[in-house]
C-alpha cells in the first residue's frame, strides 16, 4: 500500500543528517508552524506541581478573621514576590442585564473596609454593563504563589472629587490617553489615535488636562471574598468569607463567625 508523507515529515527526514544547529533550528520552526496551524489542540498533558499537603492553607493560618486584612496580608506577599509582575492586576467580570458576561484585566488602585477601587471609562463596555447590572466579580491570580483571591459584590461610582484627584495624580501622558480613548468604540486605525494623541499633547502642553466626564472610579463593595491556594493533588484549599443576608443571625452549617459581621467556612475544591 502506498503512503504519502506530509511535507513536514519529509523535511524532518531531509534535515536528519545536518549539523546540530540546523536540526535545532528546524525543530523550533517545525514546532512553531505545527502549533499555529492546528485547530484542535490536546492540552491534557499540560500540568504543573503546586504545593504539597505540608504547605496547605489551614484556617489556623488566617492572619485575621477580617477578610480585608487577610486580603492585605496575601496582597503584601504578592507585591514582595519577584515572580509577580503586577500584584494589583485583576480580572473584572461584568454582565449585561440579561446575563451575558464579559471580562478583562484592570488594575486595583486602592482598597479599604469599604471595598476595592479601580478607574475606567464610564462609557466602555464594562461601564455600560455596570450601569444596567451593578454587580461584578474580581479575580487576582498570583501564579508563583499558587494563590487566587475571588471577590464578588455590588459596584458604585466613587465621588467625582476622588476621581478627579486620582486623575490629576497620573502621568500627563496617561491623562491625555484617557481623553483620546472613547473606550470600546470603533476607530479606523491606530494612526487615528496617534494623530489625536499628538493634537492633545500640543493642546495641553502648558496647561492641565481636564478630566473627561466619561471617566472615573468605581468601588466594588464585597459580599464574598474567597482565598484559594493550589495543591498538587488538586485537593485545593478554599476558605470563603461571606456577609450573611439580612435577617440571618446564626452561622449556617460548617460556618464560623468572623469579624465585622462576616462568616467563613471551607469549601470543597
Amino acid at each position: 500500500m502506498r503512503r504519502t508523507l506530509s511535507a513536514s515529515l519529509l523535511g524532518l527526514i531531509r534535515v536528519f543528517g545536518r549539523s546540530p544547529a540546523s536540526r535545532a533550528s528546524f525543530a523550533l520552526n517545525f514546532c512553531r508552524k505545527s502549533s499555529s496551524e492546528r485547530t484542535n489542540m490536546d492540552l491534557s498533558d499540560m500540568r504543573k506541581q503546586y504545593k504539597g499537603d505540608e504547605e496547605c492553607f489551614e484556617e489556623s493560618q488566617l492572619v485575621s478573621l477580617d477578610p480585608i486584612k487577610q486580603f492585605g496580608d496575601w496582597f503584601d506577599q504578592a507585591t514582595k514576590c519577584s515572580g509577580v509582575g503586577e500584584a494589583n492586576a485583576m480580572c473584572i467580570a461584568t454582565a449585561t442585564k440579561d446575563g451575558r458576561p464579559s471580562a478583562r484585566m484592570v488594575l486595583l488602585k486602592g482598597y479599604s473596609n469599604e471595598g476595592f477601587r479601580f478607574f475606567t471609562n464610564y462609557e466602555s463596555r464594562k461601564g455600560s454593563e455596570l450601569e444596567s447590572n451593578p454587580f461584578a466579580c474580581l479575580v487576582f491570580y498570583w501564579e508563583p504563589l499558587n494563590r487566587q483571591i475571588r471577590i464578588e459584590g455590588t459596584v458604585e461610582r466613587i465621588p467625582f472629587e476622588s476621581s478627579r484627584d486620582y486623575f490629576h495624580s497620573r502621568p500627563k501622558s496617561s491623562q491625555i490617553g484617557a481623553v483620546v480613548s472613547r473606550q470600546s468604540t470603533p476607530v479606523p486605525d491606530r494612526d487615528y489615535l496617534r494623530q489625536k494623541n499628538a493634537e492633545l499633547e500640543e493642546k495641553y502642553k502648558d496647561t492641565d488636562v481636564p478630566m473627561p466626564d466619561y471617566w472615573g472610579g468605581y468601588i466594588v463593595k464585597p459580599s464574598m471574598i474567597e482565598f484559594w491556594q493550589g495543591q498538587t493533588n488538586r485537593i485545593h484549599d478554599r476558605i470563603v468569607f461571606t456577609r450573611p443576608e439580612d435577617g440571618a443571625c446564626e452561622p449556617g452549617e460548617f460556618q464560623h463567625a468572623a469579624e465585622g459581621g462576616w462568616v467563613y467556612q471551607r469549601l470543597s475544591p
